[in-house]
């Protein structure tokens, strides 16, 4: 085999993938669809811009050059604060070919976020959007953050090197570092869903496989699909449908810069005629409200609407497909294996759950000892896939917990029905024991978001006048709706109408939004503190 390739017999299932002994990722992606003749395709779309596999491919070898003049070496780390532009490939790619390490951030959070993660990482370049700079400089000031390098990723500021004038002095042509399909390759860190963020260190083969096994295994992705992901590349979901599925098959992404809502990505939807939809259940939602209010969307050029962070209620599903004929394909996944491991497939949603385990991908249902559990019992879902992080970064005990032979324990409470879908209960510390009864707080908030005043909710433990926990939802209401007692016990009767008695709400909470991390995950323990 040649240097960087990767051989794919799909002959068999699950698919398998050989890798050349000497295997760079970057150097993979930036090559495969040049060498197919197809330099001047689109790799990515966003606003008036188009970047092309050809250009992205000539400044993935500047930044390689660049990062190495300034004497950055292999196995240091690179941390991003950029957009959803061409800038992000660059730093992602050019880092991952000279064989640094990048991490992508979220650029929604705060200085206190950034300096952790920069002082834990031990980062010393760090590359940023200038929306990202009013959180991300007080944070370089910090005790423990070292970092040498700053490269604004757009426009100029004191201090800080300019990327396009890196970009424009460095040679157009680098070697890449000769890496192996196993050697690490960057790193994500968690979205905070559990309050502590960890550092999953990722390989330089993990990106194929996951590209491979749900892009083109359930997604159906090809070089002639269009991809739509409102949800950012900073995080395992976002990075590989805008970039490992569109540079692994072909395929063209379409980028939104801003924060999602409601209006922009419709608009997008009417724009840019994508083939593959991508969502979070807080989006859907929020874009169902807007056509109830009058705005109008053409999902005539959808293949396909996917959906993952959260569960996705079954009322949500309905209405989506009432209103655009489009089923909605839930899935479950995690930063640690970097997409999506469990899946609906078209034609067979099975509502309520995250459907079977993805064709390359192992799961189990344990106990708190490591057994296996029977179909139809509760417990920890364990996944078994090429694409799991070794390890995480400067966190031995939770490595030592969470991935063990090969598994990885991902604190999801799932059962497993005689079909083998998959339905989750909540994160492991979120079930409720109600009466000695297990409640999954997401049951509940099915229930709960049938309602038609009702937009989102969120169900957490409370303790009534004896100190029993007993279910509590939170609540956000429609636009117009009036929130009052009447509307609280109106819910409560709703929801005992619908479950066994011990499951309602004891309590209704309204609020105008509930605390979520920028994926759409609610942070439960926000809700409970």
């Amino acid at each position: 085999m040649n240097d960087h390739e990767v051989r794919v017999d799909d002959t068999v299932v699950p698919v398998k993938l050989t890798f050349s002994e000497t295997f760079n990722v970057a150097r993979h992606f930036t090559r495969r669809h040049i060498e197919r003749g197809l330099g001047d395709k689109a790799l990515a779309r966003w606003r008036d811009h188009e970047l092309s596999f050809a250009e992205t491919a000539e400044n993935t070898d500047r930044m390689t050059n660049a990062l190495r003049a300034l004497g950055v070496r292999p196995g240091e780390r690179v941390m991003l604060f950029v957009k959803d532009v061409a800038a992000f490939y660059y730093g992602f790619l050019g880092a991952i070919q000279m064989g640094a390490i990048p991490i992508p951030v979220n650029y929604f959070l705060r200085s206190t976020d950034y300096a952790y993660m920069l002082a834990h990482s031990a980062a010393r370049v760090v590359v940023a959007s200038s929306e990202a700079f009013p959180e991300v400089i007080p944070a370089l000031d910090a005790e423990g953050v070292n970092a040498e390098f700053l490269i604004a990723a757009d426009g100029e500021r004191d201090s800080w090197l300019s990327l396009d004038k890196l970009l424009g002095a460095a040679d157009p042509i680098a070697e890449a570092e000769p890496t192996g399909p196993e050697s690490d390759c960057f790193w994500l860190y968690s979205s905070g869903s559990t309050g502590d963020p960890k550092a999953s260190v990722h390989q330089h083969k993990d990106m194929i496989y996951t590209s491979q096994y749900y892009g083109v295994g359930i997604g159906g992705i090809t070089a002639d699909s269009v991809l739509l992901s409102p949800p950012k590349m900073f995080f395992a979901y976002g990075l590989g449908n805008s970039v490992s599925f569109p540079l692994w098959t072909g395929a063209t992404a379409v980028l939104l810069e801003e924060r999602p809502t409601a209006e922009n990505t419709l608009e997008l939807l009417n724009a840019t005629r994508p083939t593959h939809y991508f969502g979070v259940p807080t989006l859907y939602a929020a874009q169902l409200q807007a056509m109830d209010q009058g705005m109008t969307v053409d999902t005539s050029s959808v293949e396909l609407c996917i959906s993952g962070g959260e569960p996705l209620p079954p009322a949500i599903y309905d209405n989506w497909k009432k209103k655009t004929g489009l089923e909605i394909i839930d899935s479950l996944g995690s930063s640690e294996v970097l997409h999506f491991y469990t899946s609906n497939r078209p034609g067979k949603v099975k509502l309520g759950s995250a459907g079977p385990i993805v064709a390359g991908y192992e799961g189990r249902i344990v106990d708190e000892d490591g057994n296996d559990l029977p179909d139809g019992e509760v417990g920890e879902l364990a996944i078994k896939g090429e694409s799991t992080a070794r390890y995480y970064w400067n966190k031995p005990e939770q490595t030592a917990r969470a991935m063990r032979e090969g598994w990885f324990l991902t604190g999801d409470t799932c059962a497993r029905d005689s079909d083998g879908y998959y339905f989750f209960h909540g994160r492991h510390g979120d079930m409720l024991k109600v009466g000695g009864i297990w409640v999954s707080p997401f049951e509940v908030e099915s229930a709960v978001v049938e309602h038609p005043s009702v937009l989102e909710t969120a169900v957490t433990g409370w303790p009534d006048e004896n100190g029993l926990i007993k279910p509590k939802a939170v609540v956000v209401v429609r636009d117009g709706i009036a929130a009052g007692p009447a509307l609280e016990q109106e819910i409560m009767q709703f929801v005992r109408d619908r479950l066994a008695p011990f499951k309602y709400p004891r309590w209704v909470e309204f609020v105008d939004e509930l605390p979520k991390t920028s994926s759409g995950k609610i942070q439960r323990f926000r809700l409970r503190a």
